[in-house]
């Protein structure tokens, strides 16, 4: 890794972290070295669980002791060791000489106080600022990350912001004090691509003017290309891999890191399936030699005849409008309109990819599709049976061929039930199976089907991974033999790794079953990989649907080309050919 002629900003040498459970003593951080040069930008990389967030607590001084213990190491910041220093010095120091974004902008916000109180706070305290003075160049710094009407803005609260808009008031937090190091906490994922790119740009931005060093942490590599000068890469709580960035995607050494690199959808020139970390290591770390038909490209199956399938489902004219209400009397004052007027058709066997940033109306659209929202107006034709004119019972009944997968599978589990009560449950709603123990063999065949073990059917949701509960989340949708699934957003809380693992899932079970997809997601890239035709959305309406191919290589609005250049290219602007 390359060293800068004087001494490092931060030299964090030989840190363990180990955390006491009741069962045994668990190590987060093992033995991690390396250093952040003055105005650079270190980027840390790993999958969930690897140790990044626990490195960088440990350098603010915010490891919860107990149960958490600093084994062994020192983190010196220009010389002095922050490992030493009381609770009182590291409070001089937090957010002063060493500031930090986290990843959820939401809980990092206190949700009673106006945006301009919390970012006066960091001024007052730190440089003594007064009141006015606090409060006017709290003013400048929303100006500064780029938040419109900053004097307006300035008086609302956390709610009434974007998550990009959230996101940029706790960066304008970060660089009140002109720090010397900012730490940055997977500050993009929950973020779309297009608010993702902006965030990214005024980053790196502000760290060349100030001459910060940064410590970007990421899952996703791709992400970093352009924005580190070296990277770290950490996997179960070890450092595997260090150098330069373009050393790293020139020449990556260790097959965890040639995993992180291969598993990202790209725009153009993917494998036949998209390559895993399992596809270049075991377990317990040893190499594989990856085939190299794997790194063939992917040939879509073939479904030039797709309009000659028959048509599985119609939406027209289909709409749903909120009301605002207000005044003395609650009269409608407007709508939001959140789906308008959208139609399409989905062919039997296809993928249709719905695509657009937070807010256009993807979710609501697929919600309205199952009837989980109730339509304003407009038709919804499912194989023939108009689903605005079913009853309850008879919805009850169209249910089992018609399911969905939620983004968030942590809470789409009930916490309470094992994940066998939880994939037997709509099976005995549905009739489905002739006992409870027919049905609990077809749960260990499901559990098979989606690689996960089936005498695990007695655990409960938190003993799980976060892709190992989205894949218990796709075993119950397809336990009642659904003909159509919409999957909202499902791989977008994902780490790039897992995320692979569940799309080559989705396409398997799609060719093995003869299943429909609507997939939603605000990624190109993924929707492009896994769809045949997509449709792009923007306030309510469909404003280009074409082939996947198609959109990609020959948008037509200028929202879509906005979206694909948001995606990051996975590489080094000076790498691509």
């Amino acid at each position: 890794m390359s060293q800068d002629k004087n001494t490092p900003l931060l030299s964090i040498q030989d840190l363990t972290v180990k955390f006491k459970t009741q069962e045994e003593l668990i190590t987060a951080v093992n033995h991690v070295s390396f250093d952040i040069p003055k105005g650079k930008t270190v980027g840390l990389v790993g999958e969930s669980g690897s140790g990044k967030s626990v490195t960088s607590l440990a350098t603010m001084g915010l490891i919860p002791m107990p149960p958490g213990m600093i084994a062994s190491g020192k983190i010196l910041f220009n010389g002095d060791d922050l490992l030493t220093k009381t609770e009182k010095e590291m409070r001089k120091i937090r957010g002063n000489r060493i500031s930090m974004i986290f990843q959820e902008p939401m809980t990092a916000l206190n949700p009673v106080f106006r945006i301009g109180s919390q970012i006066s706070e960091v001024l007052r305290l730190h440089k003594g600022m007064t009141r006015k003075q606090a409060w006017n160049y709290s003013i400048d710094l929303l100006h500064q990350v780029g938040i419109p009407d900053p004097k307006t803005k300035i008086r609302a609260y956390p709610h009434e912001m974007s998550g990009g808009q959230k996101q940029r008031v706790m960066i304008a937090m970060a660089i009140a004090c002109e720090p010397d190091l900012l730490i940055c906490d997977e500050p993009t994922t929950a973020l779309d691509v297009t608010i993702q790119k902006q965030v990214l740009e005024l980053m790196l931005n502000l760290q060349q003017e100030y001459h910060m060093g940064m410590l970007f942490i990421t899952h996703d590599l791709g992400v970093i290309a352009d924005l580190a000068d070296d990277v770290v890469v950490m996997y179960r709580s070890n450092i595997v891999e260090q150098n330069h960035v373009h050393t790293i995607f020139k020449e990556a050494k260790h097959p965890y890191t040639k995993g992180l690199i291969a598993c990202r959808p790209m725009l153009d020139g993917n494998p036949k399936r998209l390559l895993t970390v399992s596809d270049y290591m075991t377990e317990d770390g040893t190499e594989i030699e990856v085939p190299a038909e794997k790194f063939e490209p992917m040939v879509k199956p073939d479904k030039s005849d797709i309009d000659s399938h028959p048509v599985l489902l119609e939406v027209k004219n289909l709409k749903t409008w909120f009301p605002v209400k207000g005044g003395l009397f609650g009269r409608t004052q407007r709508h939001v309109k959140a789906v308008d007027d959208v139609s399409f058709v989905v062919h039997k066997g296809e993928t249709l990819g719905l695509v657009g940033e937070s807010g256009c109306g993807k979710t609501t659209l697929g919600r309205t599709i199952l009837r989980l929202q109730k339509a304003t107006s407009g038709d919804v034709i499912y194989d023939g049976v108009n689903l605005m004119d079913l009853g309850k019972e008879p919805m009850r009944k169209m249910r089992s061929r018609m399911q969905i997968i939620f983004q968030d599978p942590y809470s789409s589990l009930n916490p309470r039930m094992t994940i066998g009560d939880i994939i037997t449950e709509p099976m005995a709603i549905h009739n489905i199976g002739e006992s409870k123990k027919d049905r609990f063999a077809r749960a260990q065949e499901l559990m098979h089907k989606v690689d996960l073990k089936p005498q695990h059917l007695n655990r409960y949701p938190h003993e799980f991974s976060g892709g190992q509960r989205q894949r218990i989340c796709i075993a119950r949708a397809i336990g009642v033999e659904p003909d159509f699934i919409i999957c909202d957003e499902s791989v977008s809380a994902l780490d790039v790794s897992v995320q692979a693992q569940v799309l080559n899932l989705l396409q398997d079970l799609q060719q093995e079953m003869g299943l429909t997809y609507i997939f939603i997601s605000h990624d190109l890239s993924v929707v492009n990989y896994i769809s045949d035709r997509v449709g792009v959305m923007n306030q309510g309406k469909i404003v280009e649907l074409d082939t996947a191919e198609n959109i990609y290589k020959n948008p037509q609005r200028d929202y879509t080309k906005r979206l694909l250049d948001a995606i990051p290219k996975g590489v080094p602007k000076d790498l691509i050919l």
